[in-house]
């Protein structure tokens, strides 16, 4: 395990007092749509019919924070696993592009509600969420995020691949990886 991904594994302990983490209940998709809604602009957010299908098709690779006096969820990571190297558009829409054989998952969305954030979760959902793919022995994340994103994730111990293919939301994105 990467010193990165120790240190995000670490935050994730110190926070298990308060937080849950565990992989998305099929029906919490709507949830997840809501809170990806309440973090992203309508250009970026996924379509919240993709989102609430990922959820009921593949939840084991959604990762929740779950607060664990309320039971709301505060903040979560999804994504695809696929045997490609390079992000694109397509991953937020085609579920069927989902391979569970993957070599790689495309992590598409990484959201913690206002009220929840300053507090570690977006890196103990992380490292969790590295942590367990690289049990499953994927090779690396990979995401994309908006230049302000960039010094977040190199912390996390992503590298900078450079500006993607990926134009969603009409943007620039820069393509991170993680090797696991």
């Amino acid at each position: 395990m990467s010193d990165s991904v120790r240190r995000m594994r670490d935050i994730a302990d110190q926070l298990e007092a308060d937080f849950v983490f565990r992989s998305i209940l099929p029906e919490e998709g709507e949830q997840a749509a809501d809170i990806e809604w309440a973090c992203f602009p309508p250009n970026e957010a996924c379509p919240r019919e993709n989102m609430i299908q990922r959820a009921e098709s593949i939840p084991d690779y959604f990762l929740v924070a779950e607060d664990r006096k309320t039971g709301r969820i505060a903040g979560l990571l999804n994504g695809i696993a696929v045997n490609e190297d390079q992000f694109r558009d397509e991953f937020f829409l085609d579920i069927s592009l989902h391979d569970p054989a993957g070599r790689n998952v495309m992590l598409l969305g990484l959201e913690v509600l206002p009220e929840y954030r300053r507090r570690g979760l977006a890196s103990a959902l992380m490292g969790c969420y590295a942590e367990r793919e690289r049990a499953r022995g994927r090779k690396s994340l990979i995401l994309t995020c908006l230049d302000s994103r960039v010094p977040m994730y190199l912390g996390m111990g992503y590298r900078d691949l450079g500006i993607s293919h990926s134009v969603w939301g009409g943007e620039v994105w820069h393509e991170m990886q993680l090797p696991l």
